[in-house]
């Protein structure tokens, strides 16, 4: 027995508890005395089990503060924290629950591919759905079926149906959807070479997007002009041609391969200014919107609005040099006038029709490529996001 209290084992030994009249004590050596217990508190009126981390005064009649009260306090959260923190898991669980959805995501690594896809579908989609509009714009800048866009409706319908108005269009996807794929991947290939990075200096002194688009409209015209040419043949002479191979053999037969590419050189002079305008004034108001609105992340409809802007703006700009080329497209079919070069395409047709020979159409031009322009782009925006990399979730 020791003073003030009674030892239960041999004072030999490790001890392992005790009793006092003051408290308890745990000890592996009897030289060193620690206040409290570990388990429990022993007070005069008996046992008290736990501990009371938010009590200031653990008893008022002589019993001590748990040994590890400081330590509880400070590592165990309160009831207060443990409620905001469910309240906290149980939003993040809702809003988690509201993202949730179909979500359409096809794998392809190559990102080259994934650009050419996505503008090949955005092409066939877009030229589908103005194929109306395309075909009476067309044969307004020809003057093949009269003089305002309803006598040109109206003759159409009535020679050949509803079917009328969407004739060349097969054509016209084979054409734009290459043709859009590579303009599109184009564009984006090049705008990511020549953009700056965060801090960097401009490459170039002149806006990256412009030199892009321009690039963009080169390459396209240059591969896929052929396939334009035989669909502007195929809208204004529909008896004359069997089909796209058909009047690919005749074209090649009676006025050689050269006549392929007539009209390739306003088409180059049109399709620079126009594809530099479009996609700049794409990529400028998309920046815009994001800088004004402080969104990242511009949705579908955006999208669609945004391209139909840009078309409105570039279409406008360029529309002349779009009616010399139609008109160097078609040659000498019904004893039109063969055009030397654009110049003389240009002045002939100031002399004859004066300044609104070369708006002729413009109209339907704009219903046709501002709407085209819109849903080329926003199916092209969405197509990306399908079409994800081979280590991006599913």
């Amino acid at each position: 027995m020791t003073k003030g209290g009674v030892q239960m084992l041999d004072d030999k030994k490790d001890g392992f508890f005790s009793v006092c009249n003051s408290g308890s004590q745990w000890s592996l050596d009897q030289n060193n005395v620690y206040p409290g217990g570990l388990f429990a508190s022993v007070g005069q009126m008996g046992i008290e089990f736990g501990v009371s981390p938010d009590s200031p005064s653990p008893r008022d009649n002589g019993g001590i503060k748990a040994p590890f009260s400081d330590f509880f306090l400070k590592y165990l959260p309160s009831q207060e924290e443990t409620r905001v923190v469910g309240v906290a898991e149980g939003e993040a669980a809702s809003k988690t629950k509201k993202k949730v959805g179909l979500k359409l995501k096809i794998k392809v690594s190559n990102p080259s591919l994934r650009r050419l896809i996505s503008g090949a579908i955005a092409g066939a989609v877009s030229r589908t759905c103005v194929a109306p509009l395309e075909t009476i714009r067309t044969h307004l800048m020809v003057g093949s079926s009269g003089s305002s866009t309803l006598e040109v409706f109206n003759n159409i319908v009535q020679t050949d149906g509803w079917k009328g108005l969407f004739r060349g269009n097969f054509v016209n996807v084979i054409r734009v959807a290459p043709s859009k794929a590579i303009e599109l991947f184009a564009f984006d290939t090049v705008n990511k070479q020549l953009s700056p990075t965060p801090g960097e200096e401009p490459k170039i002194p002149i806006p990256s997007s412009l030199v892009a688009g321009a690039c963009a409209g080169v390459s396209s015209t240059l591969l896929t002009y052929p396939l334009e040419l035989v669909k502007t043949r195929l809208t204004i002479e529909k008896n004359m041609y069997d089909g796209i191979l058909d009047a690919f053999l005749k074209i090649l037969q009676k006025e050689g391969p050269g006549e392929l590419y007539r009209g390739l050189a306003p088409s180059l002079i049109g399709v620079i200014p126009y594809a530099a305008t479009n996609y700049f004034a794409y990529d400028t108001l998309r920046k815009v919107y994001s800088k004004v609105l402080k969104e990242e992340k511009i949705g579908n409809i955006e999208t669609l609005l945004i391209g139909s802007l840009a078309g409105a703006i570039s279409s406008s700009a360029t529309f002349p040099l779009e009616v010399t080329r139609k008109q160097m497209q078609v040659g000498a079919l019904n004893g039109r006038q063969v055009y030397k070069n654009v110049f003389h395409a240009l002045s002939s047709i100031l002399k004859q029709e004066g300044i609104h020979g070369l708006y002729k159409g413009l109209g339907p031009s704009c219903m046709k490529l501002v709407p085209a322009a819109g849903i080329s782009f926003m199916c092209y925006e969405a197509c990306k996001r399908i079409l994800v990399d081979k280590d991006e979730e599913v």
